[in-house]
Formats: structure tokens, sequence, C-alpha cells
């Protein structure tokens, strides 16, 4: 993307896709995708490290959406993001490399040939769910709903506020609450391991 939206078009888009229209944030995706992966590849991050911080940068967009100040600045909104979310990634592999022992940087670089990955990708996946049974039983349900059991990874709003009882518009306020209290569990946690 170029950047060169109509502002009005863009401040719709985020308009509808806040109010749950699936068809706007696939066409937000859709249009600013292809930037959040050129600025992973600028910042020369291996394939898994881009991957996530692909993944992150959307997750930050979906539980940020509805209060960006200016909406049709999404675009700007998104490249500062996604290069934050580089930059804690290649700190975070900084940290990560080993000193003097290069016999260990000499294996493969593809995230599906990494031994470690699946060990990872456990303790990953522990830490998420140990700091999801620490959120309220409404707040588990939202994104079990929203998150977990959407099918083929897109919520149906519609299904989503008739099974939780809830207007369709007070949906996405919801979940953002919920998923920004998972994730101070989760920086709780990790700062917690640190110590």
């Amino acid at each position: 993307m170029t950047g060169t939206e109509p502002s009005d078009e863009v401040a719709q888009l985020v308009s509808k896709a806040v109010g749950g229209d699936q068809a706007a944030w696939n066409e937000i995706v859709e249009r600013f995708g292809r930037r959040v992966w050129a600025t992973c590849r600028a910042y020369r991050l291996s394939q898994a490290d881009a991957a996530d911080v692909f993944q992150q940068t959307w997750l930050r967009v979906l539980e940020n959406l509805g209060s960006l100040r200016d909406p049709a600045r999404l675009g700007a909104w998104i490249a500062t993001t996604c290069r934050n979310e580089a930059l804690v990634a290649l700190r975070r592999a900084k940290r990560a490399t080993p000193v003097g022992q290069t016999w260990l940087l000499d294996r493969p670089t593809g995230p599906e040939e990494a031994p470690e990955r699946p060990f990872l990708i456990a303790d990953r996946d522990a830490e998420l769910w140990s700091a999801f049974q620490r959120l309220s039983s409404r707040c588990q349900h939202v994104l079990r709903v929203l998150v977990v059991e959407a099918e083929d990874g897109r919520p149906s709003y519609e299904h989503a506020a008739e099974v939780l009882e809830m207007p369709i518009g007070s949906l996405g306020p919801t979940r953002g609450r919920c998923l920004t209290q998972l994730r101070q569990f989760l920086t709780e946690g990790i700062n917690g391991a640190g110590a």
C-alpha cells in the first residue's frame, strides 16, 4: 500500500469494522496486509519472527480499532505498530543469540524445521491458557465465542450476540477490554518469571 487511500473511505471502513462488519475488517486486512509484510521484511526478521510480528500487529489493530483518535490515519498507525512489534522481536532475538558458539547458528532457519518449536509453542500456549483462566467467566465466555470458537478464524458477530445475549455494538468494546486484561495477565506472568 502506498498510503494514498482516501481518508474518508478508511475512516468508514474502521467504523464499520468496529461495528462488527466482517467484510470491512477483511478489506482493512487486504489493504494493509502487504504493508505489514513489507515492514517485517525491511527489518530482516526470520520467517518465524515475521509471522509472529504479522499476527501481533493485527492483534493490536483488532484490540485498538475502536479507540483510534484518527481512524483515517489507520495505515500510518498500522505501520508504526508493526515497526514497534518488529523492534520487540529483534530485541528478543538478540537476547537469545548465543555468544561464542557459532556452531549453534548453523541450523535450519525454517520454522517447521526448528526442533525446539513444539516445546516453545506448548510453553506459549500454557502461558496463554493460564492467563485466560485468570479472566472473569464473562471475559472467558466472550473470548471463547469471538476468538477460540470462531468458525474459520472469523468471528460471527450475529452468532456471538445471540450466544452471549449482548447487543452487537457492545461486543467489540467488551472483547477489547477482555483482551487488554488478558495481555496484562500475560505481561505479569512474563515479568514475574524474569524476577
